[in-house]
């Protein structure tokens, strides 16, 4: 069994869109056991995508397309798919209501345009979309199915949830005869080759047998390296089996840099652990210029424990905010150990917090000194029982290096909370 991604769309292919809905629906599919053989991205152009039809279909069992139903005059997808099964349009009252019922729950008068979205090809099974004004289509012919859904993500993924996925277990329950589950670890503070090292050739290591297997794949990016899991069976449950068995010998071997297994970045992590515990933490930045408290308050509920974030850039403003002692940042610079530790240890306690984190160092391009090079940082940490600061030298790119300097300095609340508990 094997699927066909379609996204088509000019603004997917000049990069004024991301293309999320590919790399969503490659994932769901596989899951299901129908893994996409490619994902393609074509222009709002009428030939162009007929062309890709006519390759999709003899290649693929399930060719899933997305974009181009919207009411104007370049959404010209359900168009070109009632030319392709040389369709008629039929009106859909139900569809129609639909619409409607959005525009009046807004109070909104209903443009025509938005008629022409109740009409669908006669070939066509509807695919409610309670999230948007555009069904889905779903085509069934000669044994391959052929769905059309709307680009805007969330539509996309209720349809595909509510209506596609379904329809595809039931009809190929007993056609897929392979399952194909996948886990994806997330690690920090850890290169991938001294990772790939720690950790060795998983697939020689978990259980072997006929018609299973484990693979291992290293993605990094940004100083972290993501863990890909993938396990092949012939039911759910042994794939299932398979991807614990691979995750308990990868904690054992590289759980220390671990901070997650579902897909929640290292900010969540860090909010949960300190939830959890009751804590409350404060931030001090320099060169990072808010990023961390940022990235903390990105999570629902973060008011529970962030209390309070300072940017003191200048020398001045740690002084004067932080309590860094003149002498300090005179004898040993901004980016140094001790105004680290000053700031965090003055950030929690001028906020009252559990626990305080600094950041001050040489985010680039310019600002370079000797001993001192760009991507250099120091972070502090300060709680009720120590403070200390760690330093880390980066990239020379300046916003990846804001990036990982607030991402390693959440890290490190991570291994201190996990020492503490």
């Amino acid at each position: 069994m094997k699927s066909i991604i379609i996204s088509i769309g000019d603004e997917v292919l000049i990069g004024q869109v991301v293309n999320t809905n590919a790399a969503w629906l490659g994932k769901e599919l596989l899951d299901l056991g129908i893994p996409a053989l490619r994902t393609v991205t074509i222009p709002d152009d009428e030939n162009e995508i007929l062309k890709e039809f006519k390759r999709s279909i003899k290649d693929a069992d399930v060719i899933v397309v997305t974009g181009g139903l919207g009411p104007t005059h370049d959404d010209i997808t359900v168009r070109t798919v009632a030319k392709f099964f040389k369709s008629k349009f039929v009106l859909n009252q139900k569809v129609l209501k639909h619409v409607r019922s959005i525009f009046a729950r807004r109070n909104i008068p209903m443009p025509a345009a938005n008629i022409g979205q109740a009409l669908v090809p006669d070939v066509a099974r509807v695919l409610e979309n309670k999230t948007g004004t555009a069904p889905g289509l779903l085509i069934d012919k000669e044994g391959k199915v052929f769905c059309v859904m709307p680009g805007v993500p969330y539509e996309m993924k209720y349809i595909s949830q509510t209506g596609l996925f379904p329809y595809l277990e039931k009809k190929y329950k007993k056609k897929i005869t392979r399952v194909i589950s996948q886990k994806t670890l997330h690690t920090i503070g850890i290169g991938e080759s001294v990772l790939a090292e720690k950790i060795g050739d998983i697939s020689k290591i978990v259980r072997k047998g006929r018609g299973f297997e484990v693979k291992l794949a290293f993605l990094p990016s940004n100083y972290e390296v993501r863990l890909r899991i993938t396990a092949t069976a012939k039911t759910r449950q042994t794939a299932k089996k398979l991807i614990a068995e691979a995750e308990k010998l990868l904690r054992k071997k590289a759980g220390n840099y671990i901070y997650s297994s579902d897909e929640s970045p290292i900010e969540k992590t860090v909010g949960i652990m300190l939830k959890k515990r009751d804590l409350t933490i404060a931030v001090a930045e320099s060169c990072t210029g808010g990023l961390i408290a940022s990235k903390l308050t990105d999570i629902g509920g973060s008011a529970d424990y962030v209390m309070d974030a300072i940017v003191a850039y200048s020398n001045e403003a740690k002084r004067r905010l932080l309590g860094v002692k003149a002498k300090t940042l005179k004898a040993y610079g901004a980016v140094s150990k001790k105004v680290a530790e000053e700031m965090a240890s003055g950030i929690r306690r001028r906020s009252k917090t559990d626990i305080g984190i600094s950041v001050t160092g040489i985010a680039g391009p310019t600002g370079a000194r000797p001993g001192k090079p760009i991507g250099y940082v120091w972070i502090g940490y300060s709680d009720s029982n120590v403070t200390f600061a760690q330093d880390f030298i980066f990239t020379k790119d300046r916003l990846r290096n804001k990036d990982i300097m607030a991402k390693m300095a959440l890290e490190i609340v991570r291994q201190q909370l996990k020492i503490n508990n």
